[in-house]
């Protein structure tokens, strides 16, 4: 069964108008509804008062039309009364600055008050609603960490020392962590640590590092109270929190194994015609952080948003392109925000399930569409459809997005470069912990891989027979952001055979490029210089021949290390070539362009994301965003 449906906020609507939602959301085919996200105010007018007989009778009209309720614990935005009465509630930016409410999000993760609040309040629902029919699935909080980032509060500060504490049990070590001899920073108790406020220059790379860890885990630990509460109270539903993405300030590897269903809200851009592969990234993440389980899209625009500069809508067909792509790719739910759009407030120009125009409408109708073919889908478990992983690492993130490095560079952007390319070739791809496990891939690609806590998965995964590609800046650091001794690539390098020796710079503009597969590629953001150590040069920089390319047999298997960055060109020339040595074959090959083939278990789902008619290669015929599914044969 695939969930269908999305956030429902009846607290802005008069109440005559929820029965007609009712009857429309199952005309749709609408099976599950999100309620309560934004509700605090609406739940508890006043501190110790709570009013749950609107909300009562919500649940009990959805349940009457055979809908069930992902149900909210409402704690993503305090209502104003609590902020007035504990104002240490809101948080503070590196300049000192008060965030103040009339938005979302205004709250200090490490606050007492808040917590005490939360706790209340999650206390009060879960008790309420814990064996309500409707209830089949837990929802806490809302995007952790999307608007609210960082809080340099002096009360973030407290519980910054708290974290550093456990972590590192005297100051002593803490400064051997940081290095804090430089520039006269060293600390004789934990007390004189302050977050990376706003400073003269730089601050302390190490600090800053350990700053955004503590601020993750602040959120994490938020997450860990209410599942608490709600398992302590003897709710037996899944729970989950919904992710954006690769996003990041939140590590999404320590959250899932926290959550009990993994849930992303996903909002391409339909102006851009490479979105769909941005999209399809998402969408692997998201399967691959809880192997084997099926997840949700929590989220996604029905039509246009309102958050761009300028908000282009959905072409007749991708909203259900787009939502295909998340089911052929693991989700057994599809939600939208919102059911009925909004009629006052910042999203309000947000396109919903419901438009403000009513059922007669394209987007309406698109939607009841695609609730009647998910109501016919009965598609097996994920799990086991790729031979190709890619290594992505939150700490190495936050590591690389710091000043004072040879050059700037966007992490997740080299990460998705190279999915993009094996998306490309409809090779399918999981996304992995940088320490595995690594069984069933025949070829791990591990871009930047920059800060190294533990090299053993990687190097016992070339050993044992596997494939490796390593990229620019992997292997610099340890996992406090300081060099080792001996040098760069001093944990990879026995797989690798070739030792790092100096960083440059490097630009498009410079002329700097690599020879690959019988064609230049330029050479961006970074080049390395290489000492080899048994590798074979596969491919040099010109003009000066250094080796830009390179490979060495390790074991049974072998590993490729490139030293530089690439263009498109040069990234797909490369994973073509990886792919077949690898002998991993696509799971459709010779496809137009636009049209993407994913596997499910044994289920293919063919989908053209392009605004033309394409012909595949069996002149199969695809309309423009259409999708066609190939399940196998009945023997």
């Amino acid at each position: 069964m695939i969930w269908y449906g999305g956030d429902y906020n009846p607290e802005q609507w008069p109440e005559s108008v929820w029965p007609d939602d009712v009857r429309l959301m199952r005309t749709a085919g609408v099976t599950l509804a999100t309620v309560g996200v934004f509700s605090w105010a609406r739940i508890q007018p006043a501190e110790g008062e709570f009013d749950f007989d609107w909300l009562d009778r919500v649940l009990d009209l959805l349940h009457g039309g055979g809908i069930k309720v992902c149900l909210a614990t409402a704690t993503a935005s305090p209502p104003p009364w609590a902020t007035a009465k504990y104002p240490a509630m809101l948080t503070q930016n590196r300049e000192g600055a008060t965030r103040w409410p009339g938005s979302r999000q205004h709250y200090a993760p490490t606050s007492p008050d808040y917590r005490r609040l939360a706790a209340e309040l999650v206390t009060a629902i879960v008790d309420r609603y814990k064996d309500h029919p409707a209830v089949t699935m837990w929802h806490v909080n809302n995007e952790f960490g999307c608007h609210l980032t960082y809080d340099y509060s002096d009360r973030a500060a407290a519980a910054f020392r708290v974290w550093l504490r456990a972590r590192y049990g005297d100051i002593d070590a803490l400064n051997t962590a940081w290095g804090t001899w430089f520039w006269s920073q060293r600390y004789t108790d934990f007390e004189q640590i302050v977050p990376p406020r706003l400073a003269p220059y730089s601050v302390n790379p190490g600090g800053l590092l350990d700053f955004r860890r503590f601020s993750s885990d602040a959120l994490l630990d938020l997450f860990r109270m209410e599942k608490k509460i709600i398992r302590d109270a003897g709710a037996p539903q899944p729970v989950t929190t919904n992710f954006i993405g690769a996003w990041p300030t939140t590590d999404y590897w320590a959250f899932a194994a926290e959550v009990d269903v993994v849930s992303d809200d996903c909002y391409p851009d339909p102006r851009d015609p490479e979105s769909f592969r941005h999209a399809a990234f998402a969408r692997d993440l998201m399967r691959s952080l809880k192997p084997g389980t099926p997840w949700i899209l929590m989220e996604q625009a029905p039509n246009a948003v309102n958050w761009r500069s300028n908000n282009a809508p959905k072409a007749p067909g991708q909203m259900t392109a787009l939502s295909m792509q998340a089911v052929a790719r693991g989700a057994d739910g599809i939600l939208f925000f919102q059911w009925r759009q909004a009629a006052a407030g910042a999203e309000k120009f947000h396109s919903a399930m419901l438009p403000h125009a009513g059922p007669e409408t394209r987007t309406y109708r698109e939607v009841a569409a695609l609730g009647a073919e998910l109501s016919t889908l009965d598609l097996p478990a994920p799990g086991g459809e790729a031979r190709v992983a890619i290594v992505f690492d939150w700490h190495s993130w936050w590591a690389i997005d710091q000043p004072d490095h040879p050059a700037q560079f966007d992490y997740h952007a080299q990460a998705l470069g190279w999915h993009n390319a094996f998306h490309e070739l409809n090779v399918q791809v999981d996304i992995v912990r940088p320490d595995g496990p690594f069984d069933g891939y025949a070829l791990v690609v591990a871009p930047s891989l920059y800060l190294l806590r533990d090299a053993d998965a990687l190097l016992a995964f070339v050993a044992g027979g596997g494939r490796l590609l390593a990229t620019a800046f992997t292997d610099v650091v340890d996992e406090h952001d300081r060099f080792l001794p001996g040098g760069f690539t001093t944990r990879l390098g026995p797989a690798l055979g070739v030792r790092v020796v100096e960083f440059a710079g490097s630009l498009p503009s410079d002329g700097r490029a690599f020879e690959w597969d019988g064609e230049s590629h330029l050479t961006d953001v970074l080049t390395e210089e290489l000492q080899l150590a048994g590798a074979e040069v596969l491919a040099r920089f010109t003009p000066d021949g250094a080796p830009a390319l390179t490979r060495n047999s390790h074991g049974k298997g072998e590993a490729y290390y490139l030293a530089t960055m690439t263009d498109r060109a040069g990234r797909l020339a490369l994973a073509r070539h990886l792919a077949d040595r690898s002998g991993v074959a696509p799971v459709m090959p010779d496809l137009p362009y636009g049209v993407e083939a994913a596997a499910r278990a044994d289920t293919v789902v063919l989908i053209n994301h392009t605004p033309s008619p394409v012909t595949l290669p069996d002149r199969t015929q695809l309309a423009p965003y259409a999708h066609t599914i190939r399940h196998p044969p009945v023997r």
